[in-house]
């Protein structure tokens, strides 16, 4: 994790060139959406992540049911690690376009859920 962060949970009330809006607040990037907080996420593209990625999320599992996985405008599966990672620490993953990713962790926040996501930044 590298950047911003807020600690609280917000619903994602935008999202669109290069980043985010919740809060009041932007921020331009990827984030990392876990119990506890929202932190800037400093990678680039699906294709390179790796387990080291998601260590905030795993160090947070025991309070966590499901990660969304946004995955920028397209939908791309991450690399077998990322969901053997994920998976291995008792985690589901959903794998979806950010939109989506937004959309879905907005609704199940609001039911408190307990939820995580990750989301790379559009365009």
């Amino acid at each position: 994790m590298a950047g911003a962060s807020y600690l609280g949970r917000a619903p994602i009330e935008a999202y669109g060139n290069g980043g985010f809006r919740f809060a009041g607040m932007s921020h331009r990037g990827c984030l990392l959406l876990l119990p506890s907080g929202i932190y800037g996420w400093d990678i680039d593209t699906v294709e390179r992540l790796t387990a080291a990625d998601f260590a905030a999320v795993v160090a947070e599992s025991e309070a966590i049911d499901v990660l969304f996985l946004g995955t920028g405008r397209e939908v791309v599966q991450p690399p077998e690690p990322v969901r053997d990672t994920v998976s291995g620490a008792g985690i589901g993953l959903e794998i979806m376009d950010t939109g989506a990713a937004c959309r879905t962790y907005n609704v199940l926040l609001a039911e408190g859920r307990r939820i995580a996501a990750a989301l790379l930044a559009v365009d």
